[in-house]
């Protein structure tokens, strides 16, 4: 039986993109336990299996079950746009003792027999440490699990919000939410998520958080119950060719009409990304990918958006044309 996400008008109002490390490093730490979404991360999981190896992750694992519950204190809905991490594990650190150890208890309801075990005992019984403990957990995770990948990361999702900003602008609401997935579907109102089990939740006047994942692909994540802001997680656009090193030979044809440098960097733009990425991606100096994307700009064959605090370039159809036929 699918989920309904009921809107009102104020509901339509009210809803807004935003990207969380916070949850990207909670869905890494998933993913490590997870078989089937190792395909997609393959190069990931190969580059930090020594850093995963020096990690305890027992108790949150603990807190992840295969279907039901996760607690909601432990990743809630991000505060804004471009959150930082360090930003959102202060809010979790401030959760509410009692709170926290009642939405726990109902995740390690649905893990077999996580309630009734040592560490599912001592967690319910002193939720101050709980929280100290979970949260320091977190942050270990984050610094040697995500953190080094984070400009790769951010690039991709912050690419793929404003491709569906842009959407949103063309298409209104009610297209765009049938878009993101083909797991979704509008009607009159109503946003239905085919994933199994049942739900039915009036938004309230609170909206609709909408979040692209890279370590959640390829499910549809759809949560948080009251207090919190409901959230429609969704599978980032590119992931195919998010861990993808760039090509050691760049097309020689490309090379003589643009040099090799603007080449290189044209080639490597697939998806949206800023400066410090492409520069990251293709061991060049910022100033070196900076003066080529300018030339390239320039030329036509990109465009330059604004996000935040980031600059993202991409493609114009003759810089795609071009890279492509030069390839």
């Amino acid at each position: 039986m699918p989920f309904h996400l009921r809107f009102g008008e104020d509901d339509l109002l009210r809803c807004r993109f935003a990207v969380s490390p916070l949850w990207e490093t909670q869905e890494a730490v998933r993913t490590l336990n997870r078989p089937e979404r190792h395909g997609y991360h393959a190069h990931w999981l190969r580059r930090t299996r020594s850093a995963a190896a020096e990690l305890d992750l027992t108790l949150l694992w603990l807190l992840m079950p295969q279907r039901g519950h996760t607690p909601d204190w432990l990743g809630p809905p991000p505060l804004g746009p471009s959150a930082t991490f360090d930003e959102e594990i202060a809010a979790v650190r401030g959760a509410d003792p009692e709170a926290a150890r009642e939405d726990t208890a109902l995740a390690l309801a649905d893990t077999p027999g996580a309630l009734e075990s040592p560490r599912g005992r001592a967690l319910l019984a002193d939720p101050v440490r709980m929280i100290q403990e979970l949260t320091d957990l977190l942050a270990a995770a984050w610094r040697a699990l995500v953190e080094p990948d984070w400009p790769r990361l951010r690039a991709l999702l912050e690419a793929d919000v404003v491709f569906h900003s842009r959407r949103l602008a063309e298409v209104g609401l009610g297209g765009l939410l049938s878009e993101l997935d083909r797991r979704l579907a509008w009607d009159a109102g109503t946003l239905t998520i085919d994933v199994k089990g049942e739900h039915v939740r009036e938004l309230g006047g609170q909206g609709l958080v909408l979040m692209p994942s890279v370590f959640s692909w390829p499910n549809v994540v759809s949560g948080f119950e009251p207090p919190w802001q409901p959230t429609l997680v969704y599978p980032a656009r590119g992931i195919a060719g998010l861990w993808a090193e760039p090509s050691d030979r760049t097309p020689e044809a490309l090379v003589r009409i643009l040099g090799r440098g603007r080449a290189t960097v044209l080639t490597a733009l697939d998806d949206p990304a800023t400066t410090t990425v492409l520069a990251h991606r293709l061991g060049l100096a910022p100033s070196s990918v900076s003066a080529h994307l300018s030339a390239l700009r320039d030329a036509g064959l990109l465009v330059s958006r604004r996000y935040g605090h980031q600059v993202l370039y991409e493609r114009t159809p003759l810089g795609i044309a071009l890279a492509s036929g030069g390839a």
